[in-house]
């Protein structure tokens, strides 16, 4: 997911550096260094904000006149497989759901007796295997909950039970909606935390700005990867930092932490990812900075980097690794290899349930599935 003007500015960089000693070495990729990539191509690709197709494509690596310098080190073998007996009804099981897992990634699942949106190649129509279903007729996020999280109010401080698990969505709202009927089933005391917002002094910045966009309005302002302004918060809730506090104690973007004391400037909480388990760390307020694209300013709010995340984004989600995955397709996914993502999140096929949620409030049992074949091919 990291766009090629990222690696690009760090091949400069290093050129540079190591230019001053031996000038040979500007006009070698990384100024000669060895640096190990690890991907697959057909997860998601660099984010672009309204971006078109061709602009995804091209912010990605395989687009960067790096790509032409990379040895390619593809691995085949399937380590959860060797582990288990070849003639096992397990093993058969296991490979069948590895199998259709690659095939939504290569975008080879579809289902040929429907057709596709506008028969545009790179949509394809996926039917779910009916064992992977979850299905009702009333409230589909209580549905998913009770899948996803069986007996929570019982376990909802357990950090094994909590880790584990995780209901994926496509949109931030969707992800919100269950974060918050999810917190509500905490029987803990809640508390809310208010942000400071205001708009940043930058150069370019209309000297009306303050009158044209009040305070009210700004706190109305949300945008993605950006905590909320108001923050609700109980002790036992899972969260995850929005932002590198400090790589050192494992306090880094994207790392799922457990609520253990909620202070007037701080909040205590155990790490329950990464190679920082089981540490207590605190977390404060720092000042956070973003604009939006229909935005005149660059909104700065002063807030804890952080997010409740029973539920997540799929996009958020790329990197780990569950045993419980409940994926909600309210809405269908939208770009390269999100389904792919939110299906192989999980260890094994028990572990992954879906809700597809029609147009017309039922439950079905198709899914959109985006693949850009020009990856594939590049790769």
């Amino acid at each position: 997911m990291t766009n090629r003007q990222c690696f690009e500015s760090l091949d400069r960089s290093v050129r540079d550096i190591l230019s001053e000693k031996q000038e040979n070495l500007q006009n070698i990729p990384f100024g000669g260094k060895v640096v190990v990539l690890g991907g697959d191509p057909k997860q998601i690709l660099p984010v672009i904000e309204n971006g078109t197709k061709a602009q995804i494509i091209s912010a990605s690596i395989f687009r960067s006149y790096l790509w032409r310098h990379t040895k390619k080190i593809y691995l085949h073998e399937n380590m959860r497989l060797k582990k288990i007996a070849i003639n096992t009804y397990e093993y058969k099981e296991l490979n069948d759901f590895n199998n259709w897992i690659l095939s939504i990634g290569n975008g080879n699942a579809q289902n040929n007796s429907v057709s596709n949106e506008d028969d545009d190649p790179d949509y394809h129509i996926v039917e779910i295997p009916d064992d992977l279903l979850v299905k009702s007729t009333d409230n589909k996020i209580k549905a998913l909950v009770d899948t996803t999280f069986p007996d929570f109010k019982s376990n909802y401080t357990n950090i094994e039970y909590l880790k584990s698990r995780a209901i994926l969505a496509t949109t931030n709202e969707i992800v919100d909606e269950i974060n918050d009927y999810m917190l509500n089933l905490v029987p803990s005391i809640e508390k809310e935390y208010y942000s400071a917002d205001s708009i940043s002094k930058c150069t370019d910045t209309c000297n009306d700005a303050n009158i044209l966009y009040p305070i009210e309005y700004l706190n109305t302002l949300s945008a993605n990867n950006f905590p909320a302004h108001i923050l609700k918060l109980k002790i036992g809730a899972p969260i995850m930092l929005l932002r590198n506090l400090n790589q050192s104690l494992g306090l880094c973007n994207g790392t799922r932490l457990i609520v253990t004391n909620l202070g007037n400037n701080v909040i205590e909480a155990i790490i329950i990812t990464g190679t920082h388990i089981g540490d207590k760390v605190y977390i404060p307020r720092i000042n956070l900075t973003t604009q939006g694209s229909r935005w005149p300013f660059v909104l700065c709010r002063r807030q804890f980097p952080i997010k409740v995340c029973y539920s997540m984004t799929i996009n958020k989600s790329q990197g780990q690794t569950l045993s419980n995955v409940g994926v909600y397709l309210r809405k269908p996914v939208f770009t390269h290899g999100q389904l792919y993502v939110a299906v192989s999140r999980v260890k094994d096929k028990q572990g992954l349930k879906i809700l597809i949620e029609n147009e017309d409030g039922t439950c079905g049992n198709k899914t959109t599935n985006i693949v850009y074949k020009e990856i594939l091919d590049i790769v």
